[in-house]
């Protein structure tokens, strides 16, 4: 329920590329990641509450993805179901 959907995902010199768009219900829209192997080295979350995802971001980045997911999942936002965190630990998962 409330998953991002996945637009792109490339890999290319072990670089994995993938770009999402969020369930709708949120404040952000988008989310762009790069993974090397299980480790994040870049989050982008497009609109939303400017400095809290660019905070969330620059907390992910050099982490392992499962430790990001299981930080992240679940977290609600105003009674909605899910949130900015919750829909970046969605995607994330689809990146499994």
């Amino acid at each position: 329920m409330y998953d991002p959907t996945k637009l792109s995902d490339i890999t290319s010199d072990g670089i994995r590329s993938a770009s999402f768009s969020t369930c709708g219900i949120t404040c952000s829209t988008h989310i762009n990641l790069e993974t090397e192997g299980d480790v994040i080295r870049r989050v982008e979350i497009v609109k939303g509450c400017d400095g809290n995802t660019k905070g969330l971001a620059r907390l992910c980045v050099g982490r392992k993805v499962q430790e990001v997911i299981g930080l992240l999942e679940g977290i609600d936002c105003k009674g909605r179901g899910t949130s900015c965190p919750d829909q970046l630990a969605k995607a994330l998962r689809q990146l499994d």
